[in-house]
C-alpha cells in the first residue's frame, strides 16, 4: 500500500463518524452547534486512529518510515487537541432537558453529570498527554516513566471519550455510530495490548546475548550481539532495532539503536552506540553474556527499491555513520560493484568510529571517504567545517554524481543543510533518503 493510499485511509477513518452522523438525517441545529459536534466527533476518531501510528508496525512504517509515522503522529495529536479542546466552547444552545416534542434534541445540549464527566476527563486528559510529551526533554524524567504514563494516559483519554460520545452525542446515540466508536475503542486497546503485551511474550522466545562491548571512537562503543538459538533477524542494511538490555522483555526501558553490522555476514547483530547521558552512558559496563531482547528491524532507510542508481553517496554526522555504515558494509560483502562515497563529518579525529575499517573498505571496495572536521588538528589535510553547499558542489554536482542515491544520517540541521543543497544541485528528490527522530 503507497503512502498515498495510507493518508486516504486515515482520512477515511477520521472522518467516517462525521459521515455517519451526516446519513442519519436529523433535522439541522445551529451551525456553531453542529460544528462543535463535529469537531467533537472528529477530534475522538483521531485520537483513536492515533494508536495505529504509534511507531512499532511495520506494515505501516514500512511504506512510508518510522520516522514519518512518529511526525504525523504528534501533528495529528496536535490536531485532535485542538480540536477537542474548542468542541465545548461552541455550543449555543440551552444546557437542559429537552421538551416532550424536542425527540431528537434539536434545542438543547446534554448536561447531566453522567454524560459530561467522561467528557471532562478526556478533555483534560487529552491536555496532558500531549504536553507531558512536548515538555519530555526539558522535564528530564525518565524515558521508561514517560512510556507507560503516555500509554495509561492515552487509554483513558480513549475510553473517557468513547463513554462521553455515547452518553452525551447526539449522533452517537445512533447504534451503528455507537458500534462504531466501540469497536475503535477495542481496536485501540488492542494495539496497546500488542505493543505491551504480546509482542514482548513473542520477543521473549528470541533472546540475545552480548558478545561483545568494545571502544569504537571517543564516548563511542561497538556493541556485538549474538543470538541464543537458531533464529536471526531478517534485516536490511540501514535499518534500526529496539534493543532492551538487561532487562525483561516486558520492560519498558528499550532503546532504538542503528544495525551497522551487514545482513550477509551472519546472524550476528553489531550496534553503533555514543554515550549521550541516559542509559547508554553505562554501555561500556555490559558484560558479555547480558541477554537482550531485539524489537525490529525498523527503518527504511535502505538501498531497497533503488537498484537502478549508478552510484551510492553516503552522508554522515557523528554517530549517524552506524547505518550507514551497515550499507557501506553490505555494499562490500554482497559485492555490489556501484562506486561510493562517504561523506562523514565530525568534530575532532577521536571521535571518527571504526577508522580503520574505513580505510580498508576504502582499499578493498575502492569506497572514496572523505573525513570533515569541524575542530581539524594542525596538519589535518582532509576537509574542514561542516557538510554544506560549496563542498557538496565540488564532491557531487562537479563529479557528476547528481543521479546517485544519497543516504543521510545525523543530527536534524545537518540533515536540513545537506538536503537543501543538494536539491539545489538538482538531485532528484526520489534519490535523497534521510530519517530524523528529534521533531520541534
Amino acid at each position: 500500500m503507497p503512502a498515498t493510499a495510507l493518508i486516504l485511509l486515515y482520512l477515511g477513518l477520521a472522518l467516517t463518524p462525521l459521515g455517519l452522523a451526516w446519513a442519519q438525517g436529523l433535522p439541522p441545529r445551529t451551525i456553531w452547534d453542529e460544528l462543535a459536534s463535529g469537531l467533537g466527533l472528529v477530534a475522538l476518531a483521531m485520537i483513536l486512529v492515533e494508536f495505529g501510528q504509534i511507531g512499532r508496525f511495520r506494515a505501516v512504517t514500512a511504506r512510508v518510515g518510522s520516522d514519518v509515522v512518529m511526525r504525523s503522529h504528534q501533528l495529528a495529536a496536535r490536531v485532535a487537541l485542538v480540536f477537542a479542546v474548542l468542541h465545548p466552547f461552541f455550543y449555543v444552545s440551552a444546557m437542559s432537558d429537552p421538551p416532550d416534542w424536542d425527540v431528537t434534541r434539536q434545542t438543547v445540549v446534554t448536561y447531566s453529570w453522567t454524560a459530561i464527566w467522561p467528557g471532562i476527563l478526556a478533555w483534560l486528559g487529552l491536555g496532558m498527554v500531549v504536553t507531558m510529551a512536548l515538555a519530555r526533554d526539558v522535564a528530564g524524567y525518565r524515558y521508561e516513566i514517560w512510556r507507560g504514563l503516555h500509554g495509561l494516559g492515552a487509554a483513558l483519554v480513549a475510553g473517557a471519550g468513547v463513554l462521553h460520545a455515547l452518553r452525551a452525542g447526539r449522533y452517537s446515540g445512533d447504534d451503528l455510530l455507537g458500534w462504531v466508536w466501540i469497536a475503535g475503542l477495542g481496536l485501540a486497546l488492542a494495539a496497546l495490548t500488542m505493543i505491551y503485551v504480546v509482542a514482548p511474550a513473542l520477543r521473549a522466545r528470541r533472546p540475545w546475548r552480548v558478545l561483545s562491548v568494545t571502544p569504537a571512537a571517543r564516548r563511542t562503543w561497538r556493541l556485538r550481539l549474538t543470538p541464543e538459538g537458531a533464529h536471526r533477524l531478517r534485516y536490511r542494511a540501514g535499518q534500526f532495532a529496539w534493543l532492551t538490555i538487561g532487562r525483561p522483555p516486558f520492560s519498558l526501558n528499550d532503546n532504538p539503536f542503528s544495525i551497522a553490522s551487514a545482513p550477509s555476514r551472519g546472524p550476528d547483530l553489531e550496534f553503533i552506540i555514543k554515550q549521550l547521558g541516559d542509559m547508554t552512558d553505562r554501555i561500556g559496563q555490559i558484560p558479555p553474556g547480558t541477554r537482550v531482547y531485539v524489537d525490529g528491524p525498523h527503518g527504511h532507510l535502505t538501498l531497497t527499491g533503488q537498484e537502478d542508481a549508478p552510484g551510492i553517496a553516503l552522508i554522515a554526522g557523528g554517530v549517524g555513520i552506524a547505518p550507514l555504515l551497515g550499507i557501506l558494509r553490505e555494499m562490500a560483502a554482497s559485492g555490489d560493484p556501484r562506486p561510493s562515497l562517504l561523506m562523514y563529518g565530525n568534530r575532532i579525529p577521536g571521535q571518527i568510529v571504526c577508522e580503520d575499517e574505513l580505510q580498508a573498505l576504502a582499499r578493498d571496495h575502492g569506497s572514496e571517504v572523505i573525513h570533515v572536521l569541524s575542530e581539524p588538528p594542525e596538519g589535518w589535510s582532509g576537509e574542514t567545517g561542516f557538510v554544506d553547499a560549496p563542498m557538496l558542489r565540488r564532491h557531487v554536482a562537479e563529479a557528476g554524481r547528481r543521479d546517485w542515491l544519497f543516504v543521510l544520517c545525523g543530527p536534524p540541521p545537518m540533515l536540513r543543510t545537506v538536503e537543501a543543497a543538494l536539491l539545489e544541485l538538482g538531485v532528484p528528490a526520489r534519490r535523497i533518503l534521510s530519517e530524523q527522530f528529534v521533531y520541534d
